[in-house]
């Protein structure tokens, strides 16, 4: 009844972002870390600071999931100088400002999962996760069919995101 397959094309920025040669390392690169060397609209980097990046999530929860992630590769919180910790905070503020005037969602689910366990997906670099959430979000795709359908490309997102961030900084 139904096919198994949802196209998003703009997935394959994500298999994009480490180059061939770090896919062969034994070490194996981080995909946080990688983000750092490439052009910010080809891995939808929403925002640089000092010592973190936003970054669009191309695995969204929902249109928008936004993450803060620190330029330091650990996945340790208390590794992070309180400077660090205190401007992912800041820009976790910022994001949801920037959400609010772009897309006026009616909430957010904020947070870290820390450890595979905990569900994190990039385990070895932490991150916070910022989803805007609408009063009824939740329809029978992901109930029934185990998919969800995300209504706004990541290009779209990503201007929406870019004008948010001028208004709020003026």
């Amino acid at each position: 009844m139904f096919d198994d397959r949802l196209w998003a094309p703009w997935r394959s920025a994500y298999l994009s972002i480490l180059s061939e040669d770090d896919k062969d390392r034994d070490d194996k690169v981080c995909v946080f870390c990688a983000v750092e060397e490439k052009p910010d609209e080809a891995v939808y980097v929403v925002r640089r600071s000092h010592n973190t990046f936003i970054i669009l999530n191309i695995y969204p929860y929902n249109n928008g999931h936004l993450m803060v992630i620190p330029y330091q590769h650990t996945s340790a919180l208390g590794e992070l100088s309180p400077e660090i910790r205190l401007e992912m905070i800041n820009e976790a503020e910022l994001a949801i400002r920037a959400l609010k005037t772009a897309m006026n969602p009616d909430g957010f689910n904020v947070g870290m999962n820390l450890g595979q366990a905990a569900g994190a997906g990039i385990d070895k670099h932490l991150h916070f996760h910022i989803v805007p959430r609408w009063s009824g979000d939740t329809n029978f795709m992901p109930v029934l069919g185990q998919t969800k359908v995300l209504s706004e490309g990541l290009d779209q997102t990503l201007a929406k995101l870019a004008a948010a961030y001028q208004t709020l900084e003026g």
